[in-house]
């Protein structure tokens, strides 16, 4: 790639990328708050969280990413100039976010059925199931702050919502602190508090972006809350058509983590905390190249729109060669600093020992994993969103749960590897995913003369 194409896309995607970095840290904060916090009080509330996200974040992400269809048509819209369009296609995305939303909160409500058909540990099932059964009161909120997040990413203005996001984290931590150790006269709720102390930061971010839209003047052209616009079945129909394959991709790589908690659930609450502290620690740093992949998929999806079909390409291989050096430097990050970061998630030795351990083996899928999310992204920028589901749900569930189970489970070639089968799945699984990916895009992203 030339200095020239460098210095032109830059400076513009990493404007919009460090923003989204900045909001995506704060938000994933809360459930390093959550861990930590958790953590320090007993094994068993880390291990109730542990098995609890890992079913809550894949259901929130199947909504977050069904809702990123909005990012794409706001973005393609405004590249075109047909920004009189805006008002209905966010009312829309609200009305689908209800359709999303209500199995979401019966699944989260039923959730001890799940935990015990995995087999976890009845001491930390029934904790785990009273946490979900706290945080889906913050569901509508989180829908609420989905569909405006997205709008304004795709109008290029995501600030606001990062800045939204540090005082949803900033709230969070008190909060924990008050519901989980029982302070200020409220009863000590353990990893439940953790629950409703996310709840209500959800809500509180909700009321602050909504405020911000309805106040901002840059909007009021837009009349976003102007005209009301009930349900249309076509125009859900549609936001679905788009958004369902992204959430479900999205949904596919994180359920994949959640299947692996659960059959790490019967191995004891040492080994589901020490595998939950590394997740939590790699997931956070994951947050930079998924960012850069968000910004891709606004940058694309504009170009896209404007029928500047060279420059879209230039952005996309530009910002997959971005995450790449990325994953480098976290990747040494990780490498340097696995030991240190441990001791902050638990004191207790055992459980520091296999989290650090496990952060190693994290090291060798950072790269296929920041690649593999940016051709995603890039590819959303073209609409290009149901091979993606496809591809993923084969590189991640025959490739890397199918294979990570087989190591882990089984009396194989090597004999049974525990929870390290289950990470070398997930090396594997990402690894094919990027590689098929990046074919992709290079097939859809082809400009003829």
């Amino acid at each position: 790639m030339s200095l020239a194409i460098f210095k032109q896309h830059n400076k513009p995607l990493l404007l919009l990328a460090l923003p989204l970095l900045g909001a995506h840290l704060a938000q994933t904060g809360m459930s390093v708050a959550d861990t930590i916090m958790a953590g320090r009080l007993s094994a068993v509330d880390l291990a109730a969280v542990a098995v609890g996200s890992s079913v809550f974040m894949p259901l929130l992400l199947l909504l977050f990413g069904t809702l990123m269809a909005t990012t794409p048509l706001v973005a393609q819209a405004n590249g075109a100039g047909n920004t009189s369009i805006l008002s209905r296609t966010i009312q829309q995305a609200g009305w689908t976010s209800l359709l999303v939303i209500l199995p979401i909160a019966f699944i989260l409500y039923n959730s001890r059925a799940i935990f015990d058909f995995m087999s976890v540990t009845p001491e930390v099932a029934s904790l785990g199931a009273s946490y979900l059964k706290a945080i889906a009161w913050g569901l509508p909120a989180v829908a609420v702050f989905q569909v405006l997040r997205c709008m304004c990413e795709g109008l290029n203005h995501a600030r606001p919502v990062l800045l939204i996001s540090v005082a949803g984290l900033l709230l969070n931590i008190p909060l924990n602190y008050v519901l989980i150790y029982g302070e200020l006269g409220f009863p000590k709720l353990g990893a439940v508090g953790c629950g409703y102390a996310t709840a209500l930061s959800f809500w509180f971010m909700a009321a602050l972006l909504g405020l911000y839209v309805h106040l901002e003047k840059r909007y009021r052209n837009f009349a976003i809350f102007g005209i009301f616009h009930g349900p249309s079945l076509k125009e859900m129909g549609a936001i679905l058509w788009l958004g369902l394959p992204i959430g479900l991709s999205i949904f596919v790589e994180a359920s994949l983590f959640t299947v692996i908690t659960l059959f790490i659930g019967e191995m004891g609450r040492f080994t589901v905390a020490g595998h939950q502290v590394a997740l939590n620690f790699t997931g956070l740093l994951f947050m930079v190249p998924l960012s850069l992949g968000l910004a891709l998929t606004v940058k694309v999806g504009h170009a896209v729109g404007a029928k500047r079909l060279v420059e879209a390409r230039q952005i996309a291989f530009y910002g997959i060669a971005l995450a790449f050096l990325v994953a480098l430097v976290s990747s040494l990050f990780m490498w340097l600093a696995a030991d240190l970061v441990v001791k902050l998630y638990s004191p207790n030795l055992q459980v520091q020992l296999l989290a650090a351990s496990l952060i190693q083996l994290a090291v060798w899928y950072q790269i296929s994993d920041a690649i593999q999310i940016n051709a995603a992204g890039a590819l959303r920028g073209y609409k290009d969103t149901r091979i993606i589901m496809l591809i993923t749900l084969f590189s991640y569930w025959m490739i890397g749960l199918a294979g990570g189970w087989w190591l882990a489970m089984t009396d194989n070639f090597w004999g049974a590897q525990g929870v390290y089968g289950f990470w070398y799945g997930l090396i594997a699984g990402l690894s094919v995913a990027a590689a098929i990916l990046m074919w992709r895009l290079h097939a859809t992203s082809r400009v003829h003369p």
